[in-house]
């Protein structure tokens, strides 16, 4: 059986979409599962073992994209965001079982069309991706495991020992990230994230460094500029070796981003902040790896309750590092 899945959009929401690809696997162990991702994520989706090809959006006409559809005879496809552009290729391309939320004007070009109402956020992103599967195999297990990413420990030591390498780096890693990206409306600024990180600072057993990628430029020109003494890092690879990085990272603190997703699929512990609506909160946009290893915060509009949540972020990132000393000297005796 060929099983299309299609999550064409940004790095976050690729990754909401990897527990539908390994469940789909493990159901039919002899299928032939092939995701249509953009560009960016490719790196990525050969890392999984439970993905078997690779189809690259790259803004092709919908008759170019519908005729490399064709090529494959998929049997079904399960389309977890959708647009116009993608339904009609795949209508073109006479996919008979095609799977998708029943949203937009794009909907009548699918003949199995499932009421979600995402909007109304019963259930987060990676759920409702599942949910459209277990539209078409009811009894299909939803299992996955925790943490889905996983790589070679060797590539991944060679990664972090030339990042320890060149910031002089020799204790475990607490890394924020303060940039925008995806669906993420609300932040700390600069100024803030160097006051988070000063919090912390004082501590003799971590090493704090604030990453950037991609699209943060002007966040990493303001921090440059504010000079706070923390070491800092560019990141300018593939989005895989930036996971492999993020693996080996003590605590991950950003906002609700593409990174933000990487990490908690890597089973890295995060610290994140969202945006004080439903639609942006954690509910709608948690990670897919272990709960428990999530810290979620919902920032408020309002000056005063911002700065209330601030300063409680601050006393939780203490307690967060002090826990995790603990833990460490009671795992040692």
């Amino acid at each position: 059986m060929n099983i299309l899945v299609v999550r064409n959009d940004k790095i976050g929401d690729f990754i909401t979409a990897l527990p539908t690809c390994y469940i789909l696997k493990q159901q039919f162990p002899g299928c032939h599962i092939t995701v249509l991702i953009s560009p960016i994520n490719q790196s990525i989706a050969k890392a999984c073992p439970f993905i078997d090809n690779i189809l690259t959006d790259n803004g092709q006409s919908t008759t170019e994209l519908a005729q490399m559809l064709r090529q494959y005879q998929f049997d079904i496809s399960f389309t977890l965001f959708s647009n116009t552009r993608v339904a009609i290729a795949q209508w073109l391309a006479r996919i008979p079982q095609r799977y998708a939320p029943a949203t937009k004007i794009a909907q009548v070009f699918y003949n199995r069309r499932i009421k979600q109402r995402r909007s109304q956020v019963k259930m987060a992103e990676f759920e409702y991706n599942i949910a459209l599967v277990q539209a078409a195999y009811p009894d299909i297990s939803t299992n996955y495991p925790k943490p889905l990413l996983t790589f070679n420990q060797q590539e991944v030591q060679a990664i972090y020992q030339n990042f320890c390498k060149t910031l002089n780096v020799n204790k475990p890693v607490i890394a924020f990230h303060p940039g925008f990206g995806g669906s993420s409306d609300a932040n700390w600024d600069i100024s803030e994230y160097i006051e988070l990180a000063n919090s912390i600072a004082h501590h003799p057993n971590i090493e704090i460094v604030f990453t950037f990628g991609p699209g943060d430029e002007a966040f990493y020109d303001v921090f440059l500029q504010a000079k706070s003494g923390f070491k800092s890092h560019f990141f300018q690879g593939e989005v895989l070796a930036f996971a492999k990085l993020v693996s080996r990272f003590k605590l991950f603190v950003s906002t609700s981003t593409g990174t933000f997703h990487l990490a908690s699929a890597v089973g890295t512990p995060t610290m994140t902040f969202f945006a004080d609506t439903l639609f942006a909160s954690a509910k709608r946009w948690k990670g897919i790896g272990d709960a428990a290893l999530q810290h979620h915060y919902m920032i408020p509009a309002e000056h005063q309750a911002r700065q209330a949540m601030f300063q409680q972020v601050k006393k939780d990132l203490t307690q967060l590092i002090q826990a995790d000393d603990s833990a460490h000297a009671a795992s040692s005796i």
